[in-house]
Order: C-alpha cells, then sequence, then structure tokens
C-alpha cells in the first residue's frame, strides 16, 4: 500500500494516522449547518482545527444528511471554491473537497486542493473524468442510494461482501480511465444507506476491507449510528465517536474524518505510544 500519498503540493504520510477536520459550508448539515457560511468563519474554524493537529481540512458545501436536498452547481462553487482558495492561501494543511460535482473536481484543483472526497464515488456524469483530469488523489465512498432517499430501508445481502463488491467496482473503473490505485482511498460510507446493525457490522469486519490494500477513510462523527446505542442527543456524542475511531484504526483505518479535531489527535496519538511502547 501507498505509504506517501501526493496532495497536490502537499504530501501525507499514511505510515501513521491522519485526523481530517470537517468544515461544512452548508446552512443544512446535521451538526455544524450554518455555522461557517461565511469566509471569515470558515477560515478561523479551519486554523483552529490546523492548530488543533489535522492534517486535512475537508470543506463540503453540500449536505449529505439523510433527508439533504441537492444544491445547485452555481451554489456549490460559490460555497466552496473561495473557502478552498483562502485556506490553501493561508494555511500549511491539505485541503479536501467533500464533492461528486465536476466543475467543483476541476475548480478545486486550480485554487490549490489536494483531495477529492466523493460520497458517490465518482459515478455522477463526467465525475470519473473530471477526477482522472487531476493528478489528486480520491476518496471513494459506498452509499445505498441518494442522500434524500438512503435511509428508507436499506437492505443487503451481507453488508460487508456488498460494500467490498462496490468499492472493488469503482476502483476498476478509475483504473479503466487512467486514475491509478496509488490515488486511491476507500470509505465504507457509515450511516450512507446503512441500518445501525449494519454500521457497526462494518465497524467489527473493517479488517476485511482493508484486504483492498487501499488507504481506508472513517467517518463516523457524532453520527446516529452512535446516538442509536448511547441514546444521546447529536451534541453528547463526542465520546462515542472516539470509542468507534479508534476501534476502526485498530482494525486498519487510516484517516478519520471528525468535528472534533482535538480530542481525536489526542485519542490516536496515545494509542500509538502505546503500540510502540517497548
Amino acid at each position: 500500500m501507498t505509504q506517501l500519498l501526493a496532495c497536490g503540493n502537499r504530501f501525507l504520510d499514511l505510515s501513521h494516522p491522519h485526523v481530517m477536520g470537517v468544515l461544512n459550508v452548508t446552512p443544512d448539515s446535521f451538526y455544524d449547518g450554518g455555522s461557517y457560511k461565511y469566509l471569515d468563519q470558515a477560515l478561523a474554524q479551519a486554523e483552529k482545527m490546523v492548530k488543533e493537529g489535522a492534517s486535512i481540512i475537508d470543506v463540503g458545501g453540500e449536505s449529505t444528511r439523510p433527508g439533504a436536498k441537492p444544491v445547485s452547481v452555481a451554489e456549490e462553487l460559490d460555497r466552496v471554491i473561495p473557502v478552498v482558495e483562502k485556506i490553501t492561501q493561508q494555511l500549511d494543511v491539505v485541503v479536501s473537497v467533500d464533492t461528486s460535482t465536476p466543475v467543483v473536481i476541476t475548480e478545486a484543483e486550480n485554487k490549490g486542493a489536494g483531495l477529492i472526497n466523493d460520497v458517490r464515488a465518482l459515478q455522477c456524469d463526467g465525475a470519473l473524468q473530471a477526477a482522472a483530469n487531476t493528478s489528486l488523489p480520491i476518496c471513494l465512498m459506498h452509499m445505498q442510494g441518494e442522500p434524500g432517499s438512503m435511509q428508507e430501508n436499506p437492505y443487503y445481502s451481507s453488508v460487508v461482501d456488498d460494500v467490498k463488491q462496490f468499492l472493488l467496482t469503482r476502483i476498476k473503473a478509475c483504473e479503466a480511465i487512467g486514475i491509478s490505485r496509488s490515488r486511491l482511498i476507500l470509505d465504507p460510507g457509515f450511516g450512507f444507506g446503512k441500518t445501525v446493525e449494519h454500521n457497526f457490522n462494518l465497524a467489527k469486519h473493517l479488517a476485511d476491507l482493508k484486504k483492498l490494500e487501499l488507504p481506508i477513510l472513517i467517518g463516523v462523527s457524532r453520527k446516529s449510528m452512535i446516538g442509536a446505542i448511547l441514546n444521546k442527543d447529536v451534541d453528547d456524542r463526542l465520546y462515542g465517536t472516539l470509542a468507534v475511531n479508534l476501534w476502526c484504526y485498530l482494525q486498519g483505518g487510516s484517516i478519520f474524518r471528525v468535528h472534533d479535531v482535538a480530542a481525536s489527535v489526542d485519542c490516536l496519538k496515545l494509542v500509538q505510544a502505546i503500540q510502540g511502547a517497548n
């Protein structure tokens, strides 16, 4: 597996875990919607997360929470691109763009983004070619259905096998168009068209996805799968998030997409210290 991931003019050393800070520049994301819709707010939050230890800032202009409605291409560009440009100009961090939109992929690279994080795994019209035209790494996520309807009775014959087969199919599609495996990251898509049982089954068997020999991104931060077990509202799911992320790290997770950077960085550092102790 590739240990050094080229992200534009920066590199990520995947021999150790990385924390990806969530920066939603949307009015309707499930946890922080509306908090960073102005450029100065977004930059200040990005700076805070970098100081707390984030290696990556993930900028998203379209909410993909269950029941979310799509935004226009123009609106997504207006939300995302100025933030990407400002962060890359002022902070030493890899900027990821959470998008499925071809023109956003292209413009994000032009403004200095270092990674494309696509919840639709480059399945939208033109997205695969747009990604191939960049030099950026791509995170391919599994989602059953679309955000607006994905939680309406999701079904799998075997969630682990089905997710693995989907990701393998998308890897092959990328390779066929000229995107090398060395540019790919995988995301099992916790909470995207999956029941609570599906989510925890995926977490339990994450090592099966590691057999694809690509870095794995984990996105469970404050999600309803945690609330369902702990019976806690979104504001009280930090400790549950940390527990699931640490389990997934021990099963082979590489990148952890979180709202709470400082706590996540501290936990991962301590587990690494234990692993490295003589």
